[in-house]
């Protein structure tokens, strides 16, 4: 079959004429398929999926009720464009009284359809062709790839335990100091399960004035925090002077799907966020933003979110331990990140994290999610489903009965 007309015509940043017949393949979609595989071959082995990183249960009741009303209401049917006053004042009374953070809610915050998005547009306020973003790594990748869209580069900054999972900005060279314009933060850290510190912040404030750079520190998972409270960025000292800060209602809320979220920050960064969205969307439907005003002015919803994401965690932790595999209690975030193995005794060797992580799925029905990026890990997640604590339990026994049955090698 010949290609199309159009073939020539894709653009160079999703590939341009090779677009579509490229034979590498996405690692979730190896670990989709690897799953199916296991599923077929060995159907009567439940598959322990600790590889999905979406919020196992629905949204708290009273959102959901709160939903129900408002989609019926007539007045919620139109364009929401940058976002109702109702929730921009919800989100600023959740971040005073969860965060210690004062913003002004008309100028300084602007509702996003979920964080993803708003890592998306935020490279569009600042990058010119041969501008360089600073990219922790293992982490979410939107802001690297839409900074590449725009013509950017992308200098990555490695989370190792040597450097406790914080980047190190000072071995960051002067010729990428000099052409960089955005620094690109998440903490609590996916997948590495790392906190800020209040000290680590105060340096990146200094940092960033010292170098003319601007923040995007990616919050989606603050309120999933077990070592320390909630921490954000804007609680420090001259950081409202140097960036922004994206929150999602996803994780710490049971809200995945739902598709709600919020920039805050420096008010001509949020001015240019604004700008860029109200060229990119028409806001997201107003029954959801109101439904999530329901879950704002209500702390025992993430409160409970943690409790339970915590309890699986010291589970899960536990368990690995007694089954001779390195895991200690992460800071925050429902993932666990632990060193990938070196081989099974015997004389099996692996080659990466990958390879790990696709020997569990297709011999042991075990799924979890490889990272190779900056040295070979596997992350498990808490987000299996179970009904109570007693599936819970018959769920780590039944995957420590399966990591029991193998010698792994450190």
């Amino acid at each position: 079959m010949s290609d199309p007309y159009f073939q020539t015509l894709f653009a160079e940043r999703i590939g341009g004429a090779a677009y579509g017949k490229g034979t590498d393949i996405y690692k979730f979609e190896k670990i989709k398929r690897a799953k199916r595989k296991a599923k077929e071959e060995h159907p009567e082995r439940i598959l322990l999926d600790f590889g999905i990183g979406e919020n196992d249960a629905m949204a708290a009741p009273e959102v959901r009720e709160a939903m129900a009303r408002e989609i019926n209401c007539p007045e919620n049917r139109g364009y929401a464009d940058n976002g109702i006053s109702e929730f921009k004042e919800a989100a600023a009374r959740f971040m005073s009284r969860s965060l210690g953070v004062e913003l002004d809610a008309e100028t300084q915050i602007n509702h996003s359809i979920g964080s993803k998005p708003a890592l998306a547009m935020l490279p569009a306020a600042f990058i010119n062709p041969g501008d360089v973003t600073l990219m922790t790594v293992p982490g979410y990748p939107v802001a690297a790839t839409h900074t590449k869209y725009y013509g950017g580069c992308v200098y990555t900054l490695p989370l190792v335990a040597e450097h406790d999972f914080f980047p190190n900005l000072d071995a960051i060279p002067d010729d990428i100091l000099k052409a960089a314009k955005i620094l690109v933060l998440n903490y609590p850290n996916s997948p590495t399960g790392k906190t800020a510190t209040r000290a680590f912040y105060e340096k990146v404030v200094d940092f960033c004035h010292q170098h003319q750079i601007v923040v995007i520190q990616d919050a989606a998972h603050i309120m999933l925090s077990f070592d320390s409270s909630p921490l954000s960025f804007l609680s420090v000292d001259g950081a409202m002077d140097v960036g922004v800060e994206s929150h999602s209602l996803s994780k710490g809320f049971d809200m995945i799907g739902w598709r709600m979220g919020w920039v805050c920050g420096n008010e001509r960064i949020v001015s240019a966020f604004a700008d860029i969205k109200d060229n990119t969307d028409s806001g997201q439907f107003i029954a959801i933003q109101k439904a999530a005003v329901e879950a704002l002015e209500n702390d025992e919803i993430p409160r409970a979110v943690a409790k339970k994401y915590r309890r699986r965690l010291e589970k899960l932790v536990a368990m690995l331990t007694r089954c001779g595999i390195p895991a200690s209690m992460p800071g925050g975030t429902y993932f666990l990140y632990t060193p990938s193995p070196k081989g099974v005794a015997g004389g099996m060797t692996f080659e990466s994290a990958e390879a790990v992580s696709q020997y569990l799925i297709t011999e042991h029905s075990i799924c979890t999610v490889p990272w190779d990026d900056a040295g070979p890990y596997l992350r498990f997640s808490v987000t299996y489903e179970a009904e109570n604590e007693q599936q819970e339990d018959e769920l780590m026994s039944e995957t420590e009965a399966r990591l029991k049955s193998i010698s792994f090698e450190f």
